[in-house]
C-alpha cells in the first residue's frame, strides 16, 4: 500500500491520494499536550554525529523530524506538511513523547519579556509610509 508521502511531488498518484487527518492520528482529535500553539518552536533531538532511527514512524512524522533539524515554529512544519495544525499538533505531540523532538516558546515569550519596542516602532515606520 502507498502513502501520499512516498509520491514525487510530479507523480499523478500524488494528486489522487488523500489520507484522511484521523487516519493520520490514528483516530485523535486532540494533542496530549496543550502547550503547543502556532507559534511554537520545534526542534529534532539528535545527538551529534548520530543518524536519528525512523524506524517505526509514520511518514508523517518523518517528515516532520527532516523539516525541523533547524528550529521551525509549529505553523511552518504544519503547512511544510499540507496538513491541518490541529494535526499537526497531534504528531509533534507524539514526537516530544517519544523524546525525538523538543518544544520551546518563542524566546521573548520564554524570557518572559515583551517585544522589542524598537522594532515594533520600526514595523509602524513602515507600515506608515505604505
Amino acid at each position: 500500500m502507498s502513502h501520499w508521502a512516498d509520491a514525487a511531488p510530479d507523480d499523478e498518484y500524488a494528486e489522487q491520494s488523500f489520507v484522511r487527518p484521523y487516519t493520520i492520528t490514528q483516530g485523535r482529535t486532540t494533542s496530549a499536550r496543550d502547550d503547543l500553539t502556532l507559534i511554537t518552536v520545534i526542534a529534532t533531538v539528535v545527538a551529534p554525529g548520530e543518524q536519528p532511527s525512523t524506524r517505526g514512524l509514520q511518514p508523517e512524522h518523518r517528515l516532520i523530524l527532516q523539516q525541523c533539524r533547524t528550529p521551525v515554529a509549529l505553523a511552518e512544519v504544519a503547512a511544510g506538511l499540507n496538513l491541518p495544525v490541529a494535526v499537526t499538533k497531534i504528531l509533534v505531540s507524539d514526537l516530544i513523547t517519544l523524546g525525538r523532538a523538543t518544544a520551546r516558546p518563542p524566546l521573548a515569550v520564554a524570557v518572559g519579556q515583551g517585544p522589542d519596542m524598537t522594532l515594533l516602532q520600526a514595523v509602524k515606520d513602515g507600515l506608515l509610509r505604505l
